[in-house]
């Protein structure tokens, strides 16, 4: 009877040993991977409706398919869902990944999360918008700050140098928000003595409130000569703005890419615009990513570039291959 119990034990044993095998090497339900050959990566954005987003995930996922990875690629709503965000990395840190992707929507709010993060040595990429912490391990970004003052001289140049301008930003809480608002500005304060900038008005990169910020502007200010759109939603809702207003001759720039800007650059509603490279922004995360869970080293930023667009320039192959449509 013993011999008989020891070998039922036994036999119970290898039943239980052969379930757990093949259970760690299936897909883990909860995201995380446990499957070395195939990392998790999770990406938390600051969107989702515009096509910048867009352009960014599908730069993440080709990536990520050269790298055998998977990722997950989600954002609030709008652009101004903070609350949204945080619940949306909240639950990203739940399923374990190997590496995070983040946007920050406020430079600050995720700080708890992201030392949690660090913690658990989940490495987290920062992209587009830096947040004020020392966790990320690098931030893949244009130069917003930069790229603004690109914008705030072309303004100077098309307006002949004085006159009153304009500003739509898309929020005063992300990074990009503030360094495509301030890039502007010192550039202004520094180079165009006679330009005024009137206060920046605010419209949550959402077109609508963009576009009826827009024409209050020029209700108040009947002598504005340029507006100047922080990202996509803003530009696209000056543009609407002016359209709606019946207002000719104003100088709009916009920030970003995106159809209807496209469409009116072409019509010469729009005068140019400053565009990212949405699709190396997500490839960048990626790389990124990877390179941090192989224990690699990283700079501290990663510049992603921009380009200037106009009428005599957008049909250049350069400039196409970093627009989104």
């Amino acid at each position: 009877m013993r011999t008989r119990r020891i070998a039922t034990v036994t036999v119970a044993g290898l039943v239980t040993l052969g379930l757990a095998a093949c259970g760690q090497s299936g897909d883990n339900a909860g995201g995380g991977s446990t499957d070395k050959k195939e990392p998790y990566i999770a990406i938390v954005s600051k969107g989702f409706q515009h096509q910048f987003w867009q352009a960014v995930k599908k730069g993440a996922e080709d990536e990520a398919k050269k790298q055998g990875a998977r990722i997950t690629f989600e954002g609030p709503a709008t652009e101004k869902e903070v609350e949204a965000q945080i619940t949306m990395l909240t639950n990203a840190m739940a399923k374990k990944p190997d590496a995070i992707g983040f946007a920050a929507l406020d430079s600050k709010a995720a700080e708890g999360l992201l030392q949690q993060a660090k913690s658990q040595n989940i490495p987290v990429i920062a992209f587009d918008s830096g947040v004020e912490s020392d966790v990320p391990l690098t931030t893949a970004a244009t130069d917003s700050k930069k790229a603004a003052g690109e914008a705030a001289k072309k303004m100077s140049e098309l307006i002949g140098g004085k006159g009153t301008v304009a500003v739509v930003a898309h929020d005063q809480t992300s990074q990009t928000g503030k360094d495509r608002r301030d890039g502007f500005l010192d550039w202004m304060k520094s180079n165009a003595p006679d330009i005024k900038v009137l206060p920046v008005q605010y419209g949550d990169g959402d077109q609508a409130k963009s576009a009826d910020i827009t024409k209050s502007i020029i209700r108040a200010n009947p002598d504005v000569k340029g507006i100047y759109g922080t990202n996509e939603g803003s530009a696209i809702g000056v543009v609407k703005g002016v359209q709606e207003a019946g207002t000719k001759g104003l100088t709009i720039i916009g920030f970003d890419s995106g159809q209807a800007q496209i469409d009116a650059i072409n019509s010469g509603l729009e005068a140019g615009a400053i565009t990212q490279n949405p699709v190396g922004i997500g490839e960048e995360v990626v790389k990124a990513a990877m390179k941090a869970i192989n224990g690699e080293s990283l700079p501290k930023t990663i510049d992603t570039g921009y380009y200037w667009y106009d009428k005599t320039n957008i049909t250049d192959p350069k400039i196409e291959a970093v627009l989104y449509k």
